[in-house]
């Protein structure tokens, strides 16, 4: 279907759809899962996010695919949290194969304890600790991935930061922000 005799010039053909799949798809399954807490939702996400990729065919920036990939798994994980049905839904513990090797973060229960108080952070909050700490893009990539000045992504993740601290502890309010 993508296999044209001349394919439109930095478009994705299927060769590149496959690479893609094999280098990202667990990148933006990890985020997915993070995000909504909710393993099938963010295989759905995932499949939905590769659909995309083979059916529109962007114009890919050269090294920016990673990127790409994860900014519309980000916008299918905020449509999906946005219904009102899925916000009701109580999070459970993310699966220990989707984190870092623990000697990245630390022991496995305080693995868990994490991903559980960054699954409760609010999306704006969740979705740049996701990129900056787990997907390892800094502040400007973060700000021209979700199109937002430099330092909303700053002050968002010194507020996460904070939230976390709060939420370990034991003492968050569930205040919106």
């Amino acid at each position: 279907m993508l296999d044209s005799p001349a394919p439109e010039a930095g478009r994705v053909s299927s060769a590149d759809f496959s690479e893609l799949y094999d280098l990202y798809a667990t990148d933006v399954l990890r985020v997915a899962y993070y995000y909504l807490g909710d393993r099938q939702k963010a295989e759905d996400v995932t499949q939905d996010v590769f659909v995309r990729l083979l059916t529109n065919r962007p114009v890919l920036e050269a090294g920016r695919e990673k990127a790409w990939l994860l900014k519309v798994a980000l916008n299918r994980c905020r449509d999906l949290w946005r219904g009102a049905w899925f916000r009701k839904v109580v999070l459970g513990h993310p699966a220990f194969e989707l984190f870092p090797a623990p000697d990245e973060i630390g022991p496995i229960a305080e693995s868990a304890a994490l991903a559980e108080a960054v699954n409760r952070l609010p999306a704006d909050f969740k979705e740049v600790v996701l990129l900056h700490y787990y997907q390892g893009y800094g502040i400007s990539e973060i700000a021209v991935m979700l199109e937002i000045a430099e330092g909303t992504v700053s002050s968002r993740l010194s507020r996460a930061r904070s939230r976390l601290k709060n939420i370990l502890k034991g003492e968050d309010l569930d205040e919106p922000s």
